[in-house]
């Protein structure tokens, strides 16, 4: 029994040892393939793996306005989870912490979810365990997610409460819209690693703003393989542009405002220093049916359109240079058409002996083709020649992406090419974009220098105590003589204040006096025809006696001349810049300035525009009830006093301004949303220059 017993124990021993030699024959027999039989393989995939470079993307630059505020900048944006199946995952901790976990969330939340709702929520994803991962939040900025971090349990270490976030990069315009298409924007670009620019400034500067790529690759440690950066990534620069905040917020305003009121297509606007060449605000609003209201559209100031009239003084410049145009005031042969070269007659209506200064005023086609013919009828091609040698073809390389170069055909010497230079002397048979117009009457306003345009004022490396400054360049020194410069200055302003001038009725400002010049032109059918459809421009430059800015504005099938469209926005932008204080006065009214106010020149102001309110119960109750929310606010309409400031609550901002700011007042607000209170009583006198504070509200 005793040797039966001692045998059977033998057999089980063998059986246990035989089993173990089994497995380790196993094992060496694998170590042998992997380290001998199969080590050129084993070693080329290690080799691949710790070998194995990736791109490391850099930080990716700021878009700064002029004064350093922040247009675009890449901001972490965080998606805050919980792992219900975290290893450590403390099930009494959230117990005891979830009553006042939900009160967190619910002040986190500013009262959109009851804590009782949050905490229905979060038992029913604790209990379930369905999503193993819960999204609590989604876009948190950093300093939220902060904040959200400091709360009961979630304060917990990771381990213990599966709490933990998926940052984002996204590039961000704290000023939303404005400027918005010269800004640009920034996306994936088909065979290129990272985020790059796709349009505006963000693709003009991509290769400063995006910086050097940086290498890592990964490395054996003791008892891990980690990511080492090899070569660290450089960020790109941080760009200072030229954009002025105040002055954008301006020009989008009054822009707006016109192609509202005008239900024109489009509108496009630049606004640049004159002695500088500085852009200071450009604005590019199209209509959208959708949205049923403009937005920053497609950026119409660098694409070539036939300019219309605003072309005149920039032939007016050549005849001038040319020496065909000495005298601005010696009368010279016009007549009512231009002889026909076997092709249309060139009419206008105003024929007769002109002087230069009468055909610039009166804007006439006639008289500025007969000018330009005296010395290039023989040969056509001597004015595109002329105005390529005073540098009106030369790119600009302004910084605003897409931008184009003025088109204008070499001409022969048959009589249809005759007839195409008299057509190029007003405007048409040409492609000239805004921004190159603008450019020339900026020359005239700066006593012929033919200053670069551009939006870019400075670089600056992160981390770097030096700024790389832009230089002011000029594309010619000189375009024209001082001494043209100012009898085109004089003729520009003719246009404004003549007896007969095209923008009399329009542009004319007791405030700021204004030179410039119209331009109107029709748009070209698929066929080469004209359609009705119109161009409707004023191009033009202000204080005129000492000159800072020029501007130009172009709109598309505006219900007005272009005088009351595109002059009006030129003239009500000067005007606002005054009352801030921008054109170097002083925006206090004082007896001097409400005498020239008041004083016997002829000015004509568009009516202000009519605001809407809501006074029937009956439509309120509707719309509440459209809109799902009782707590819609409606605002009465404001009593008008007869004198004194007048009542803006339950306007926006932007008509409350309107209405404070033409009245003389400054004006200081906070909140969003409508006026609810102001600080001077509707009705209340005042002096000129008295600061207003408005409270608004959504």
């Amino acid at each position: 029994m005793k040797t039966s017993n001692k045998q059977h124990i033998l057999l089980r021993y063998l059986f246990v040892i035989s089993i173990i030699l089994l497995f380790t024959a196993a094992i060496i027999y694998n170590m042998f393939k992997i380290s001998v039989v199969h080590a050129k393989e084993w070693n080329n995939k290690a080799d691949s793996i710790l070998t194995k470079e990736t791109i490391l993307p850099p930080e990716r630059g700021r878009l700064l306005s002029d004064n350093g505020s922040v247009l675009a900048a890449n901001l972490n944006y965080y998606t805050a989870r919980i792992d219900w199946t975290c290893e450590g995952f403390s099930r009494s901790s959230f117990m005891d912490s979830v009553n006042v976990l939900c009160d967190s969330l619910q002040a986190f939340c500013e009262n959109k979810k009851s804590a009782s709702d949050w905490k229905k929520e979060l038992m029913k994803q604790f209990e379930a365990h369905n999503n193993k991962v819960y999204p609590l939040f989604t876009g948190l900025t950093h300093a939220q997610f902060v904040r959200l971090k400091s709360f009961p349990f979630l304060s917990l270490p990771k381990n213990k409460n599966g709490f933990y976030s998926d940052p984002v990069v996204k590039r961000v315009k704290p000023y939303g819209q404005m400027a918005s298409r010269s800004i640009g924007n920034v996306g994936e670009v088909e065979n290129m690693e990272g985020q790059h620019g796709r349009s505006g400034l963000e693709m003009a500067l991509d290769s400063l703003l995006y910086g050097v790529p940086g290498v890592k690759r990964r490395i054996q440690l003791t008892n891990r393989i980690v990511d080492w950066e090899s070569t660290p990534a450089v960020p790109g620069y941080d760009i200072t542009t030229t954009i002025n905040v105040q002055l954008q917020d301006i020009v989008e305003n009054e822009l707006y405002k016109i192609c509202k009121e005008t239900d024109a297509v489009w509108g496009t606007c630049v606004l640049m220093e004159v002695q500088t060449g500085e852009i200071k605000a450009i604005s590019n609003l199209e209509w959208s049916e959708k949205l049923q209201d403009y937005y920053e559209g497609r950026n119409n100031a660098v694409l070539g359109y036939e300019p219309g009239s605003v072309m005149k003084p920039i032939s007016m410049m050549v005849a001038l240079e040319d020496g065909i145009v000495d005298d601005i005031n010696a009368a010279v042969t016009n007549g009512s058409s231009v002889m026909e070269y076997g092709q249309s007659v060139i009419k206008d209506s105003h024929g007769g002996a002109m002087t230069p200064r009468q055909i610039i005023e009166m804007s006439s086609n006639v008289g500025m083709s007969k000018i330009i013919l005296k010395k290039y009828e023989k040969n056509p091609d001597g004015f595109r020649q002329r105005l390529e040698e005073m540098g009106f073809f030369e790119p600009f390389n302004s910084g605003i992406g897409g931008e184009q170069e003025p088109i204008i055909s070499k001409l022969g010497h048959a009589n249809r090419d005759r007839v195409a230079l008299t057509r190029m002397a007003y405007g048409y048979a040409t492609l000239i974009p805004p921004l190159h117009t603008l450019a020339m009457y900026n020359a005239i306003a700066n006593d012929g220098k033919y200053v670069r345009p551009h939006l870019v004022k400075k670089l600056t490396r992160p981390g770097s105590d030096h700024d790389s400054i832009v230089p002011i360049t000029y594309i010619r020194q000189q375009v024209c003589s001082p001494e043209n410069a100012e009898k085109l200055r004089i003729m520009l302003r003719d246009v404004v204040y003549g007896n007969a001038g095209t923008a009399r009725r329009s542009v004319q400002s007791n405030i700021v006096e204004i030179a410039g010049k119209t331009g109107t032109a029709y748009t070209v059918r698929s066929d080469g025809s004209y359609g009705d459809e119109k161009r409707l421009a004023f191009c033009g430059f202000f204080p005129y006696d000492a000159p800072k800015y020029s501007c130009i504005v172009l709109m598309l099938r505006a219900n007005r001349g272009a005088a009351a469209s595109s002059g009006v926005v030129l003239r009500n932008i000067a005007e606002k810049m005054y009352a801030c204080g921008l054109l170097g006065n002083n925006n206090n009214y004082d007896s001097a300035s409400e005498a020239k106010r008041t004083s016997s020149t002829k000015v004509k102001y568009d009516k202000a525009p009519t605001l809407f309110y809501l006074s029937n119960s009956n439509l309120i109750n509707d719309l509440r009830s459209f809109l799902g929310s009782a707590e819609t606010k409606m605002f009465n309409a404001p009593s008008r006093p007869a004198s004194g400031v007048p009542n803006v609550c339950g306007m926006t901002i932007r008509e409350a301004l309107e209405c404070l700011e033409k009245q003389g007042l400054n004006v200081r607000f906070s909140g969003k949303g409508r006026v609810v209170s102001q600080s001077l009583p509707a009705g209340s006198g005042y002096n000129k220059g008295t600061m207003i504070n408005l409270t608004l509200e959504i």
